[in-house]
C-alpha cells in the first residue's frame, strides 16, 4: 500500500486552524480528500464528516477522529525540526488524522467494512460534541462491531478510559466582624478537614484485562469570602474525582458522598452539587478486532487515563480503544509534537490490521 510523507501531511492539516467551534476549514479539507474514493460513501452532518465502505464484509470498524484543537500557545505555526514536527494539535490529533486519512484514500478493498469518522468539538463539554450530535441524530452512521479512537497513545493500544466527576461542596457559615469572629462562624474555615481528607486520599487501584486504572482525587476550585473584615458565611471546594471503568457514576457518586460525610450538615444550609460526570469504559479486548490491534502492536495495552470518547461508544454498545500516533503527555502542551516513527509505527499497525 502507498503512502503518503505522514510528516508533510500532518503539518498541512495543524497548518488549517480548527479550534474547537471552528473546524469548518478542516472538515472542508477531510472532505475533499475522501470525496473522489468512490469505495466510500461520504456523508457531512455539520461539521462532522462520515465515510463508509459498504462491501458487505462479516464486522464493521468505526475508526473516529477529532477534528479540533485546543487553543495554540504561540505554536499555531507548524514547525519541523529533523523527523519532528512540532505545532498545535500535532499530537491530539492531526498525526491521528493523517494516518486516518492515508489509510481511508489508499484502502478500497479492506478485510472489515470501514467507517470513518472525523467529528467536531471533541476538546470543549460533552453537551457539544460533534460525536454527541451523531448520535443524536444520525446514529446510521456510527453503528459498527468495535472501534478505534485516534488519541495520541504513542502507537500502543489504551483500552478503555476512566470515568469523570466534579462535585462542588458548599459550606455555609455566619457572618460577622473579623475582630469578633466568635460572634460567627467561618465557612472558609470549615473547608480545611475536607481539604485534609482530599490530601490524605490514596489512590485505588483495579486490574481489568490487565490493565491498571489508578483513580485521581483532586481539589480543583475554591471559593468563599465577603469582604476584609467580614467572616465569610459561604464557601466552596470543586473536587474532580476520576474513577476506574468497574464504578459507575452512581457509585462514583456515592462513594464521594462517604469522603464528605460527617463535613457536610444540610440542616445548616450545606449542599453538595454534581456539575459533571461521565462513566468510563472497560477495556473490552475481547473483542475481535482490539484483540488483533493489540496483537499487532507487538505491545501489552495500558490503562488509559483520563475520559475519551471511548466512552460514547461503549455507551452505545461498541467495544472500543484507544489507538493512534504522538506522546499523549504532550496533548495540549506548548512542545506539542509528533515524530515521524509514531506516525509511520500507527499507519502500520492499523493498516496490517484493515488488510487482514
Amino acid at each position: 500500500m502507498s503512502r503518503a510523507d505522514l510528516l508533510a501531511l500532518t503539518a498541512e492539516l495543524v497548518a488549517v486552524p480548527s479550534v474547537s467551534h471552528a473546524e469548518s476549514a478542516m472538515a472542508d479539507r477531510v472532505q475533499a480528500e475522501l470525496g473522489p474514493c468512490d469505495w466510500l460513501e461520504v456523508e457531512r452532518v455539520g461539521d462532522n464528516v462520515v465515510a463508509r465502505t459498504g462491501l458487505g464484509r462479516d464486522r464493521r470498524l468505526v475508526l473516529a477522529g477529532h477534528l479540533d484543537t485546543v487553543p495554540p500557545a504561540g505554536n499555531e505555526v507548524a514547525r519541523v525540526e529533523g523527523d519532528t514536527l512540532y505545532g498545535v494539535g500535532s499530537a491530539d490529533m492531526k498525526g491521528g488524522l493523517a494516518v486516518m486519512l492515508d489509510l481511508a484514500r489508499n484502502l478500497p478493498d479492506p478485510a472489515l467494512d470501514l467507517t470513518w469518522c472525523f467529528y467536531a468539538r471533541e476538546e470543549v463539554g460533552r453537551d457539544e460534541s460533534g460525536l454527541a450530535e451523531l448520535w443524536a441524530n444520525r446514529p446510521d452512521l456510527l453503528a459498527g462491531d468495535a472501534a478505534v479512537l485516534g488519541e495520541p497513545t504513542d502507537a500502543r493500544v489504551e483500552a478503555g478510559c476512566q470515568g469523570t466527576m466534579r462535585m462542588v461542596v458548599h459550606l455555609a457559615g455566619v457572618r460577622a466582624h473579623t475582630a469578633r469572629p466568635f460572634t460567627g462562624r467561618n465557612a472558609i474555615h470549615r473547608l480545611a478537614p475536607l481539604l485534609e481528607r482530599v490530601a490524605r486520599f490514596e489512590p485505588r487501584q483495579v486490574v481489568m484485562d490487565g490493565c491498571t486504572y489508578t483513580e485521581q482525587l483532586q481539589a480543583v476550585h475554591i471559593g468563599g469570602g465577603v469582604a476584609g473584615n467580614v467572616v465569610p458565611d459561604a464557601a466552596a471546594v470543586t473536587l474532580n474525582y476520576r474513577f476506574a471503568p468497574d464504578r459507575d457514576s452512581a457509585a462514583a457518586r456515592a462513594w464521594l458522598g462517604a469522603l464528605v460525610a460527617g463535613l457536610v450538615d444540610p440542616d445548616s444550609g450545606d449542599r453538595v452539587e454534581i456539575v459533571d460526570q461521565a462513566d468510563g469504559a472497560p477495556p473490552a479486548l475481547d473483542d475481535p478486532s482490539l484483540a488483533a490491534l493489540v496483537a499487532g502492536s507487538g505491545e501489552a495495552p495500558r490503562a488509559k487515563v483520563g475520559w475519551t470518547d471511548v466512552a460514547s461508544f461503549w455507551a452505545h454498545g461498541v467495544p472500543a480503544a484507544n489507538f493512534g500516533p504522538g506522546d499523549p503527555l504532550l496533548a495540549h502542551h506548548p512542545d506539542e509534537c509528533v515524530t515521524r516513527g509514531s506516525l509511520e509505527r500507527a499507519h502500520s499497525v492499523l493498516g496490517e490490521l484493515l488488510r487482514r
